[in-house]
């Protein structure tokens, strides 16, 4: 046999008999990374080990993560009566995980893989109250850890049904798929989720299916950018047997993205609703976009915002973000609305909206100062048959119509606006802005 040969088959070896042992520490450190990762980023999470039983070639862990104090637990405290004892449950993840450079010991499980890295992972969730009760989420999580501490994981739930006090829960087949690597906080995630609906009683919540996709990566101004997109079939909501809204689809597709530090987006919307009183089926369908806005204002902005709490004072709150927000219209941006059409029965309202924010000098930047440097404009038509109906149920709504705001043309009222330097234009009649009322 050819020394070369042999070589290998003892690399091999060591890989399959030795590695386990040395890479399940490192194993057990890229779970604990990824989940504290994980918890940081939302905010408002705490990540904390249970136990870790570490053997050769597998090992058991358990961990919980609970809501730590702050604006969503407050929230989801807010939601309920005051009289109520709101018990805010625990998550807790149990964790088989086969490591190894080859986990061979993965194999004797369901979806084992001998895909070298740290190691192959599976987890059951559970919900745990503050009475000791314990509730099984269904599905599981399968793993993997790659050599740089990257995790793979797909939660997996097969079709099938619960009932509990009175309440059934019913979903279809459902992947998600997550990718995370805590060194660059990057995450890519898919899934697709299968019909699912809750009913008690007369109420009942179903959705027919979602899918989404997407990609995230860390910015240092404190916030992800990448892009996302989102399909959802029919949401219905009945409350005491009596339809009370929902949806018959929906779709959203947006992006981010930087350039110079200064940061772009775009988002397009689609959604269809049930049929709503006096209007029918409503359609929206829009196409918003954000050009050239400081990135580093919008952190800013964002972290003051963060910082007032769930139940902010408005007074209090203006002022704490008034100089970030100052600084983010001083470096100028453009905001478009290329779409933005709602379609009703009695026909579709059309607009397109343009504001361009010129940048200026923030040292001295002032509210009238902001009204010079900004120009807009919009172009809005509205079917006639809307407003003949809003009119009759609100006569005063005819003023629109009477001061020439909105002008007949066809069977379509108008409107064309555009505001320059103080001054506003509606359909050709001057309308200057008064600085002193700033």
């Amino acid at each position: 046999m050819k020394k070369s040969i042999v070589v290998l088959l003892v690399v091999l070896a060591l890989a399959i008999i030795v590695s386990p042992g040395i890479l399940g520490r490192l194993a057990e450190k890229s779970v604990d990374d990824n989940l504290n990762w994980a918890a940081a980023e939302s905010g408002d999470l705490v990540v904390s080990s249970d136990s870790f039983d570490r053997g050769w070639f597998s090992s058991d862990g358990q961990h919980r993560v609970e809501i730590r104090e702050g604006n969503l637990k407050a929230m989801l405290l807010g939601l309920g009566e005051p009289a109520d004892d709101v018990d805010l449950p625990v998550l807790v993840i149990k964790t088989h995980l086969d490591h190894g450079l080859i986990p061979v010991s993965s194999m004797a499980r369901e979806k084992g893989s001998l895909m070298p890295g740290l190691g192959s992972a599976v987890s059951t969730l559970s919900v745990e109250f503050k009475n000791g009760d314990t509730v099984d989420i269904p599905g599981k999580i399968y793993s993997k850890i790659g050599l740089t501490g990257e995790l793979q994981s797909s939660y997996l739930l097969a079709a099938g049904s619960r009932e509990e006090n009175g309440a059934t829960a019913t979903w279809g087949e459902t992947e998600i798929d997550v990718t995370t690597n805590p060194s660059t906080g990057n995450v890519a995630f898919k899934g697709n989720v299968g019909a699912l609906s809750l009913t008690d009683g007369g109420d009942l919540v179903a959705v027919d299916a979602l899918t989404f996709s997407g990609r995230q990566a860390p910015t240092k101004f404190g916030f992800t950018i990448g892009d996302m997109k989102m399909e959802l079939d029919t949401l219905s909501v009945t409350s005491n047997g009596v339809q009370a809204g929902g949806l018959k689809r929906m779709s959203v597709d947006g992006n981010t993205k930087l350039e110079d530090d200064r940061l772009s987006a775009r988002t397009t919307l689609e959604m269809q609703s049930e049929a709503v009183p006096q209007f029918g089926e409503v359609t929206v369908v829009a196409d918003v976009s954000l050009d050239g806005a400081d990135a580093g204002a919008i952190g800013a902005l964002r972290q003051s915002l963060e910082a007032q709490g769930p139940n902010p004072v408005p007074t209090q709150m203006f002022a704490s973000v008034e100089n970030d927000l100052k600084r983010l219209l001083a470096a100028g941006f453009e905001l478009r609305f290329d779409q933005f059409d709602i379609t009703l029965s009695q026909g579709t309202v059309m607009s397109k909206i343009n504001l361009k924010v010129a940048e200026e000098d923030l040292s001295t930047f002032e509210w009238t100062t902001l009204l010079l440097a900004t120009e807009a404009s919009a172009d809005i038509s509205v079917p006639e048959a809307l407003i003949n109906m809003v009119v009759h149920m609100n006569p005063q709504a005819g003023a629109a119509v009477g001061m020439g705001f909105l002008q007949k043309n066809g069977d379509v009222y108008e409107m064309k606006a555009d505001y320059k330097k103080g001054l506003l234009t509606i359909n050709g009649a001057p309308m200057p802005i008064p600085m002193g009322a700033f």
